[in-house]
C-alpha cells in the first residue's frame, strides 16, 4: 500500500510544477510587453498636442524635426493608450481610454517640433516643457506636482496646478496672454528686462511678492495682498495668484 501510493503522488507532482512554469512564463511576457510604449507621427507647420494624464511624469520638448515622437514607461497595472490624430491635433486621452480601471504611473517624454502647441494636463506627478515657440503652451496639475516651463516663446501660457512649484522662464510677446496659479508652492517667473506687460498679482496669505529688478512707481502695492500695474508700455497681460505661496519676478 506504501508503493501504491507513492506512485499516485509523484506525477501528480511533477504536473502541478511544470504548469506553474507555464503560466509565470506566460504571464512575465505579458508584464515585459506592457512596460514601453513608442509611436511616432509626422508633424505640419500648425500641429497641437493634447495630453491628458491620470498620473506621473510628463516631460515635453521642443526639437528640430517634423514629427512627434511619443516614448512612454508604464507601471502595472499597464494603461491603455490609444493617440488620435483628430484634424492636425495629437489626442491622448488616457482618462477616457481607461475609464473604470485601475492603472498604474505613465512616464511620458514627447518630442515635438518647436512650433507645436501645447496642452498638456495630469491629476498627479510632474509636468516640464522645453524650447517650445508657438502659440500655445498649457500645463495643468490637478492636485500634486511641480510645473517647469523652460525656454518658452509664446503669447499664450497658462500653468496651473495645486500642491508645487511653478517655473517659468521665457519670453513676453507683445499682446501675449500669461496666467500662473498656485495653491500652494512657490511662483518664481523669470523673463527679459525689456518686457511690456500689465499685472495682477495675487498672494493673500503670504502677502510674499517680490517684483525685483521691475519693481517701478507704476506699480501700486496696496497691503501686499495684491499688486496691480504695469512695466515697460502694458502690451502683454499677466496675471499671477498663489493662494499660500511666493511669487518671485527674476531677471531672465
Amino acid at each position: 500500500m506504501i508503493f501504491r501510493s507513492k506512485r499516485a503522488f509523484v506525477p501528480a507532482a511533477k504536473t502541478t510544477i511544470l504548469l506553474s512554469v507555464v503560466f509565470f512564463a506566460v504571464f512575465a511576457g505579458e508584464v515585459s510587453a506592457q512596460k514601453k510604449f513608442s509611436r511616432s507621427f509626422s508633424a505640419g507647420q500648425n500641429v497641437r498636442l493634447q495630453l491628458l494624464n491620470r498620473t506621473g511624469t510628463v516631460t515635453v520638448e521642443g526639437w528640430n524635426k517634423q514629427e512627434i515622437n511619443i516614448s512612454a514607461s508604464l507601471e502595472r497595472p499597464a494603461a491603455n493608450i490609444v493617440p488620435q490624430t483628430l484634424s492636425g491635433t495629437i489626442v491622448i486621452n488616457l482618462v477616457r481610454d481607461n475609464q473604470g480601471r485601475e492603472t498604474g504611473n505613465v512616464n511620458f517624454t514627447v518630442r515635438v517640433p518647436y512650433s507645436t502647441m501645447v496642452d498638456i494636463e495630469t491629476m498627479v506627478g510632474n509636468l516640464t516643457v522645453s524650447n517650445i515657440q508657438s502659440g500655445l503652451v498649457r500645463a495643468h496639475i490637478t492636485s500634486d506636482g511641480d510645473i517647469t516651463l523652460m525656454n518658452i516663446s509664446s503669447s499664450a501660457v497658462s500653468a496651473e496646478n495645486g500642491i508645487g512649484d511653478i517655473f517659468f522662464d521665457g519670453e513676453i510677446l507683445d499682446s501675449g496672454n500669461y496666467r500662473f496659479s498656485s495653491r500652494l508652492g512657490t511662483i518664481n517667473l523669470n523673463i527679459p528686462i525689456n518686457s511690456s506687460f500689465t499685472l495682477v498679482a495675487t498672494a493673500p496669505s503670504t502677502r510674499n511678492i517680490s517684483l525685483g529688478p521691475f519693481a517701478n512707481p507704476n506699480f501700486k502695492f496696496g497691503d501686499g495682498r495684491r499688486i496691480v500695474g504695469r512695466f515697460g508700455s502694458g502690451s502683454a497681460t499677466f496675471s499671477v495668484t498663489n493662494q499660500r505661496g511666493n511669487i518671485a519676478f527674476r531677471r531672465r
